[in-house]
């Protein structure tokens, strides 16, 4: 088993391991920061360091590179793009991170030359120690091996997403096991069907059986081997329905295979009064002191908005919130006055000619969402939750996608999901794939998850991710 559920999300081992082991190379690294500048000859060998310090050294750097989304890059970087996010994670976000701690708490600052060096050799180090990573993790030693049990569009839908996504999480698709040739998934990919499954898995040292939905849903189990899979099951292989195993390795629901049945009998899309509660005080916390945090920028961008476009400085609309409710929104204006000027919602588009020069800043720096802390502040929003979509969209995209409505059994946030995980959304098959994510969120929600969200969002406000 290479993950592990914890809260209802789920994590990945090695993920786990490497992380592990980068906190231990920071910690070193800041432990014996004198002796390692003195070997190197750099000098300033009297830095003197204590467990405390060192630890939250290694703490500050590690919250960096998951900002930054440093672990699941690694999936499709180069080493170029590894370090170039590594140096971001460390230096800038990393030290913004230790430039507030030593202002808190100047015990624990080592100096700004100790502290420069130890930056630049745990960036070397560590750059060095992910490579090896997945060189290791990716080696047929260690990979968790895979077979699909069925050849349609999902089959196919998944060995794409495999070869994108999959590689670095430990997991290999050895191919698909299906009776019928005109399948989707190529001849290149397609098992021939074994005479005895189990002497199969284990000659081909399989751990897990994928069964497609199309394959599972046939009447009366035709087409499925269910004693050779009953026997593979006890006998220690896992058998996992397509859904779930989508769900686990993507963190998304594959909308094409879900059903009535899977909300009802799964074990997510709980309610929780005190789950609710503590959600709502965190909420009250966070926006709060967000609202002083940034109080200097809301002024300026106010002030910047006023002298290039004049009033109004803020926009509104009306949004479809928790059960459907609708609510207005705010916005600082990015766009024009006359930008649906005559009264028909639109998507933003690429490069979209609406929007002003401040707004095309503010939208990159995600400024023009701050009035919305005092929906958040009302009760209208959460911090972390699904987007709120425009009621003429919703009508729309209810009509067109199945289970579109469940995201509306979670109160909406000021980030989300989707938003991690899927470019800009500005159509019907966007607002699809949007769903599957958060669809995986209405499920398996909690305030760990909200946490690595808000953590990993600071990636989306750097880079600029998923803006029009």
């Amino acid at each position: 088993m290479s993950y592990i559920r914890f809260r209802k999300h789920y994590l990945h081992i090695p993920y786990l391991v490497l992380a592990a082991l980068e906190f231990v190379v920071l910690f070193s690294i800041f432990s014996f920061l004198g002796l390692l500048l003195s070997v190197a000859g750099v000098g300033y060998p009297s830095v003197e360091t204590d467990i405390l310090s060192a630890t939250l050294f290694a703490l500050v750097l590690s919250c960096g590179t998951l900002a930054m989304g440093g672990y699941l890059a690694m999936v499709h970087e180069n080493v170029s793009a590894l370090f170039f996010r590594t140096l971001i994670a460390y230096c800038f976000v990393g030290g913004i991170g230790l430039k507030l701690l030593y202002m808190v708490a100047p015990s624990t600052n080592p100096g700004s030359s100790n502290l420069f060096w130890a930056v630049i050799l745990a960036s070397l180090i560590v750059i060095l120690l992910r490579l090896i990573f997945l060189r290791i993790v990716d080696s047929e030693q260690l990979v968790r091996r895979v077979v699909i049990f069925g050849a349609g569009d999902f089959a196919a839908n998944l060995l794409d997403e495999y070869e994108r996504n999959m590689r670095a999480l430990g997991v290999r698709i050895i191919g698909c096991i299906s009776e019928d040739p005109s399948g989707a998934v190529g001849a290149d990919k397609l098992l021939p069907t074994p005479y005895d499954l189990y002497q199969f898995c284990r000659q081909n040292r399989v751990s897990e059986i994928v069964i497609a939905q199309q394959e599972r849903r046939r009447n009366e189990g035709a087409g499925l081997p269910v004693p050779d899979l009953m026997e593979c099951k006890l006998r220690g292989i896992a058998i996992t329905n397509g859904v779930d195993f989508y769900e686990r390795e993507l963190k998304k629901a594959k909308l094409d295979m879900v059903h009535p049945s899977w909300i009802v009998f799964s074990e997510g899309f709980k309610a929780s009064r005190t789950r609710d509660f503590a959600k709502r005080s965190l909420d009250l916390l966070i926006s709060l002191s967000l609202l002083v945090v940034m109080l200097p920028f809301i002024i300026f961008t106010a002030f910047a908005v006023f002298v290039e476009t004049g009033r109004p400085i803020l926009y509104s609309q009306t949004r479809v919130g928790m059960l459907g409710k609708e609510f207005r929104i705010y916005k600082f204006r990015s766009m024009r006055q006359d930008a649906e000027k005559d009264g028909k919602a639109r998507w933003a588009s690429a490069n979209d000619n609406r929007v002003t020069r401040v707004g095309a800043f503010i939208r990159n720096t995600r400024l023009d969402e701050l009035p919305q802390i005092y929906n958040v502040i009302k009760g209208e929003m959460s911090i972390v939750g699904p987007r709120p979509e425009r009621p003429e969209f919703v009508s729309e995209l209810k009509e067109k996608i199945p289970f579109y409505d469940t995201r509306h059994y979670v109160k909406p946030g000021l980030m989300g999901w989707a938003q991690l995980k899927y470019p800009y959304g500005a159509s019907v098959e966007d607002a699809r794939g949007k769903l599957e994510y958060d669809l995986y969120y209405s499920k398996n929600h909690s305030l760990l998850m909200d946490f690595l969200i808000m953590i990993q969002t600071v990636e989306v406000i750097l880079l600029g991710k998923g803006v029009r």
